[in-house]
């Protein structure tokens, strides 16, 4: 497998996307291949460049894969050999990818002397993340405003045509490009890891992004809708200069470790090859009216409205406002019999929509209903037999019923600016 570990590093490779003449008796690629060339797709196939099956769309196997997507940032030693790298970034600095075009000849002709369009997204990779996605996105611009998760490095970047920054989509960027020329956006991340993390008290481990291209060819309208192409990679982004202290610790850890542990990991690799997945969202895109810098012939997509059905549903209800809801009704109730009427107590619940089923997500949900910040609720209790107050745990959430109802009731916590939540 040493040739196959030098293919992002040289030169040629990058620059024209093809590898040629290769020896017919090389090993370890679990096949035989012949003496002529064939497409960096072949290379991709190999297990050490594929991500994770369910990640990948059907029929992968004998998909033409038009395009390469190079990020010209190191990835990190510190992963398993059978793992999905894993690159580290600093936030706003200005990285390279190469936009290769990786077909055979005589295949997709219909785009030869044509524009095609990519979108680029930071999205999470966690699942927890990816079902409270909008609300995360929402929290980060009411922190950051006038700021974007993803730029474009315009004065960078070559080959790119009609760049454009959607300003509704902060995590989002898009533009034309001639897969004939030599192409490289040159694109900044603004947000960092640890900004999405729970407990924000210094040290915590930061959540993985992904870096996601989705490539368009025109349609007989000229609307870039017909999908091409989908690759992405894992990141973490740090503070400035933090990328590389992650990088050289992951390197002094593994220096350290005996070869036996060694061969269990992968060797970090100059760049990145960002590996094919499915189209973002898994769902057709849907062509929009356009938004403000937004033209009718570039239209941009919208995320459809998928409802992925939650493992858990309970229902919930502020005691305080019980308790007041509770006394105008019974004056009302006292007023209505008087006058020969009456009616059932009607009190207000909001549903909470578990996925994961664990205390932080509870933590979480309960935090956005209380319009707080998930680090200012201390802990969460269930009063239990003669009122005492059991530590939630992700055990007892598996073991809640289906559309249970409970009371919240709010306690302050002793030491701090936070409180306690107890659900009755």
């Amino acid at each position: 497998m040493a040739w196959a570990l030098k293919l992002p590093l040289a030169d040629e490779v990058i620059e024209s996307g093809l590898v040629q003449d290769f020896d017919a008796s090389l090993s370890g690629i679990g096949q035989e291949l012949g003496a002529g060339a064939y497409s960096m797709s072949d290379v991709l196939a190999l297990p050490i460049f594929k991500q994770e099956e369910s990640s990948l769309p059907p029929d992968n196997e004998n998909k033409i894969l038009p395009f390469q997507y190079v990020l010209c940032a190191a990835t990190s030693p510190a992963v398993k050999l059978h793992d999905e790298t894993l690159t580290y970034l600093n936030q706003g600095q200005s990285y390279e990818i190469r936009m290769l075009d990786n077909r055979k000849l005589g295949e997709l002709p219909e785009i030869n002397g044509k524009l095609v369009k990519s979108i680029f997204r930071v999205v999470f990779h966690d699942r927890r993340l990816q079902y409270t996605e909008h609300q995360q996105l929402e929290g980060w611009r009411w922190n950051r405003p006038g700021d974007r998760i993803l730029d474009i490095d315009i004065p960078m970047s070559v080959g790119i045509i009609d760049p454009r920054a959607n300003p509704t989509q902060l995590n989002t960027v898009e533009f034309l490009w001639d897969p004939a020329k030599r192409t490289s956006v040159f694109i900044q991340v603004h947000c960092i890891s640890t900004e999405f993390t729970m407990r924000k008290h210094g040290g915590e481990k930061g959540v993985p992004f992904r870096v996601q291209i989705d490539t368009f060819k025109e349609n007989e309208n000229g609307e870039y809708t017909e999908h091409l192409h989908s690759a992405s990679c894992q990141i973490k982004v740090f503070k400035p200069k933090g990328a590389d202290r992650k990088q050289k610790t992951d390197r002094e850890k593994m220096e350290k470790r005996t070869p036996h542990e060694k061969e269990k990991y992968q060797p970090s690799y100059e760049t990145t090859i960002l590996t094919e997945c499915s189209p973002w969202p898994e769902i057709t895109y849907v062509n929009n009216s356009p938004s403000p810098g937004f033209n009718s012939s570039h239209s941009s997509f919208s995320l459809g409205e998928g409802m992925v059905r939650p493992r858990l549903t309970i229902y919930v209800c502020q005691e305080s406002l019980q308790v007041r809801e509770q006394q105008q009704q019974q004056q009302q109730q006292q007023q209505k019999h008087e006058d020969g009427d009456s009616n059932g107590t009607f009190f207000v619940y909001h549903a909470i929509y578990l996925e994961e089923l664990t205390a932080v997500e509870l933590t979480e949900k309960i935090a956005q209903l209380f319009s707080i910040s998930p680090c200012q609720i201390s802990q969460i209790y269930k009063q239990g037999p003669t009122g005492i107050h059991v530590l939630i745990s992700d055990e007892m959430i598996q073991n809640f019923q289906e559309e249970a109802c409970f009371i919240l009731d709010t306690m302050k916590a002793e030491t701090n600016d936070s409180y306690h939540i107890i659900l009755k």
